[in-house]
């Protein structure tokens, strides 16, 4: 898969993300494309060392998987981190 392939299918996993998790989650078009192409790379990673797939192919039903798993939980830690950030004291 191509480098602007990749950064397509992290950002539409990025945006998917988004859309599964509840809540608001910040940061724009280019923290979701940051936040979607490291899950991507850590879900092929995972893919790749737990199930013996890899992110190879745009339109496989396994690269989306693993892409919007990645981003998941990529978001998931992204939210952890900033949103202590966020609470003040009263």
């Amino acid at each position: 898969m191509g480098f602007l392939a990749f950064l397509l299918l992290g950002l539409i996993a990025g945006a998917i993300a988004k859309l599964i998790l509840p809540g608001k989650q910040g940061g724009g078009w280019f923290v979701t494309l940051l936040l979607g192409v490291v899950g991507a790379i850590l879900g092929g990673w995972l893919g790749s060392m737990i199930f013996n797939t890899k992110i190879d192919e745009f339109w496989s039903l396994s690269s989306w998987l693993l892409a919007i798993g990645g981003s998941l939980i990529v978001l998931l830690i992204y939210g952890l981190i900033v949103g202590r950030g966020d609470r003040r004291k009263a």
